[in-house]
């Protein structure tokens, strides 16, 4: 077993990419012996940003917090061939959890959260399985180039974008593609870019937007369900073939697209699908008192 820690705190100057001063940087540099890498991060709270980056190291962290008003917990270890990475964010002053997360429910902003970001870059060089738990405020996390074998995506009361914001599809296929909320928001744009061969996605109370507008590369079964919270799916244009299943209650309410059809019971589909079934988009939903609604792209 070779572990290896790699830790270099240093101050940099921001460069006009959010509020205050960034410093009190960390790295994972890039070894012979790491051919993966798991990343785990868990943030209670502050602005989180996940991009793809310039350099080689395998993590880049930054902050624009004192290390007295934050608790960083971090552990680099590597075993057969992989990189186990775990990074763990907590704010140990200021508001209490339970009052933030009032302030989430009812749809109050927490002042100075703005201030409070973690900022994490990722080498395409290597590929990278994601675990990523969101407690209070915002996250953004931009996948475009990067090889993620693996993603899983928590939030609780966590506002949460995921895109791809050169348009660059993965470098490798992915296995699964997870995302869960609790109270937050969450959106995914251009899911057809992750290459996810299993989507998994799950509503508790919270929100959750998912973009399939785009024909897929690799054409997945998307498998969800809805607590009491809403789910919104974009589908791709009529030549895209689609199936739906959706085992739903009377106390839910489903609101399908123009363009799907029911072929049998809580089955639906479009008009390609009956010409090209194998290369389907298909979804198998779950949905309890929440709501779910399909749209066309346009």
């Amino acid at each position: 077993m070779l572990k290896r820690v790699v830790l270099v705190w240093v101050g940099v100057m921001a460069t006009g990419i959010v509020v205050g001063q960034m410093k009190k940087q960390f790295s994972v540099e890039d070894q012979e012996a790491c051919k993966s890498v798991q990343l785990n991060v868990k943030a209670k709270t502050g602005n989180c940003i996940i991009r793809p980056g310039q350099n080689s190291e395998l993590i880049d962290f930054y902050s624009n917090q004192e290390l007295e008003d934050y608790a960083h917990s971090f552990s680099n270890d590597v075993r057969n061939a992989v990189c186990y990475v775990k990074l763990a964010l907590e704010h140990e002053g200021g508001t209490k959890v339970s009052k933030k997360i009032s302030y989430q429910v009812l749809g109050r902003e927490e002042s100075g959260s703005t201030e409070k970001l973690w900022k994490i870059y990722l080498t395409e060089s290597k590929p990278y399985s994601l675990d990523l738990d969101y407690g209070l405020g915002n996250a953004n996390v931009d996948l475009s180039g990067l090889a993620i074998s693996r993603l899983k995506i928590n939030t609780g009361s966590a506002n949460v974008n995921v895109s791809y914001d050169a348009g660059v599809e993965n470098k490798v296929v992915m296995d699964t593609f997870f995302v869960k909320v609790d109270l937050g928001n969450l959106h995914v744009n251009q899911i057809n870019l992750s290459r996810s061969k299993v989507v998994l996605a799950e509503v508790s109370f919270g929100n959750m937007y998912l973009d399939f507008s785009n024909p897929p590369t690799v054409a997945p079964t998307i498998r969800g369900s809805v607590g009491a919270g809403n789910m919104v799916i974009l589908l791709p244009d009529e030549s895209v073939p689609v199936k739906v299943t959706i085992n739903d209650s009377w106390l839910c309410s489903v609101k399908l697209s123009r363009g799907l059809r029911k072929i049998g019971e809580y089955t639906y589909a479009n008009a390609a699908y009956g010409s090209n079934p194998k290369n389907a988009l298909t979804f198998d939903l779950d949905v309890s008192m929440g709501k779910i609604i399909f749209k066309e792209k346009r």
